[in-house]
This record gives structure tokens, sequence and C-alpha cells, in this order.
């Protein structure tokens, strides 16, 4: 049972895919004529990754990540209440993040992470530039 169940309201509306700035980023790359794949697993090197947006041929992987969740430098702050829950609880989505990036970029993949806060524009031109010629 929830200490709070507004919190636990507030948990569960969190999304794993389809976040706002997931969407505004996957329209804009869909509307310059690009096509790809969203919430595509990958099990490399024995770890398995799911990128918000994959280019297969390219061999790009698109991370949209939250502030919060992934610990932003600008806008991520750290839990004043149940730090012992969550403090270890960023500190491993930190974590899995950059032993993702290894892995895809050991496997020959380019990696583009991409900030909740970012200006859809230049995302997508981060996108853009990741692909090369399109």
């Amino acid at each position: 049972m929830p200490l709070n169940e507004g919190r636990a309201r507030n948990m569960r509306a969190n999304r794993r895919v389809d976040s706002k700035p997931e969407i505004r980023l996957r329209k804009a790359l869909h509307s310059r004529g690009l096509r790809f794949r969203k919430d595509y697993r990958m099990d490399i090197n024995g770890l398995r990754v799911r990128p918000d947006i994959v280019f297969t041929r390219r061999k790009v992987a698109v991370f949209v990540d939250g502030c919060f969740w992934h610990v932003c430098p600008v806008h991520g702050r750290q839990p004043t209440r149940n730090e012992w829950y969550w403090t270890p609880k960023l500190r491993r989505n930190v974590e899995r993040d950059r032993a993702a990036d290894a892995a895809l970029a050991s496997a020959g993949w380019t990696v583009v992470r991409i900030w909740e806060h970012e200006d859809p524009d230049a995302a997508m031109e981060a996108v853009v530039k990741a692909l090369g010629d399109v």
C-alpha cells in the first residue's frame, strides 16, 4: 500500500514511452521524411537496451531523457524526501545510461541523448546531424 495515494497516482502517470518531448521529436523527424522505429529493443553484448527512437540502417539510437529521472545537470535535483530510495535509484539510472551508451558505441552505433527541456528544433538537428547524409 502506498504511503500517499496522490504520490502513487503521480508515479503511475510517468510514462516509459510516448512522453510529450519524445512525441514532439518524433513528429518533427517524421515531418522531415525520416522513418524510424520507436521503443526498439536491442540485445547488445548481453545488455538489453531500448532507445526511444532507432534508425536501424544508419545505426543511430536516440534517447529522450527526462530531467529528473536521468539527473539533468541543469534541471535535475536531489530529492529531499525518501532519499534512501531515490538517490540510489537515480544513480542506477545514470549508470544504466552510461552502460547502454558504451554497449551501443562498441557495437558501432551512434548514440544521441536529448534532454526533455531541449528545444525541439535543436534536438531534431542533432539527430539529423548524427544521421549524416539525409
